[in-house]
């Protein structure tokens, strides 16, 4: 009996780690962004349509600021910021946090190295089908990126913020190497 109790919980364990997949397929348009954005705690206005004509865009959703998961993928994408910047590609963070934690949160756990945007009404996040299922007020952590025509070459869904950083710089190395100038 604790051997089928001890497999059933292990199953269920290895079910949730799964990543899951993102609602929005790969090679639909990525729907248009306009919305408060921060970075290094000066506010913008953040146009997806802008972004878009300097390169791919790698556009991330996560739960909330300061949260653990949250810091942590913040501290990874500005990490990396530098090598996405390199391969001409934009990134920008998206929640539900007010533009005023989000002026804090740029600054300490973004670093000054990319943009975050507010979504305060969910908008952004029901329309990328990014909304953290059972808690609709909080986007799940999905990733995408979008290439300069608009459409979404890759997404990737997992609570884990562990890959998005890896997952997402592939994806964009994959495009540049299929779109270089001869």
């Amino acid at each position: 009996m604790r051997c089928l109790q001890a497999c059933a919980v292990t199953t269920v364990l290895a079910l949730a780690a799964l990543p899951a997949l993102a609602a929005l397929p790969n090679g639909t348009r990525a729907p248009d962004i306009n919305t408060e954005a921060t970075l290094a705690g000066k506010e913008f206005k953040f146009s997806l349509a802008d972004a878009l004509k300097k390169g791919p865009v790698v556009l991330y959703f996560y739960p909330a600021a300061f949260t653990p998961g949250c810091t942590t993928e913040a501290h990874l994408f500005a990490e990396a910021t530098p090598q996405f910047q390199a391969l001409g590609a934009t990134v920008i963070g998206v929640s539900h946090d007010p533009i005023d934690k989000l002026d804090k949160f740029s600054v300490s756990e973004c670093r000054n190295k990319f943009p975050v945007a507010s979504d305060a009404d969910g908008t952004i996040m029901k329309a990328y089908d990014a909304v953290l299922e059972g808690h609709p007020q909080y986007a799940s952590r999905t990733s995408y990126v979008i290439a300069p025509t608009g459409e979404i070459i890759y997404s990737y869904t997992a609570m884990s913020p562990d890959k998005h950083v890896d997952n997402t710089m592939a994806a964009v190395k994959q495009w540049q190497e299929q779109h270089k100038k001869s």
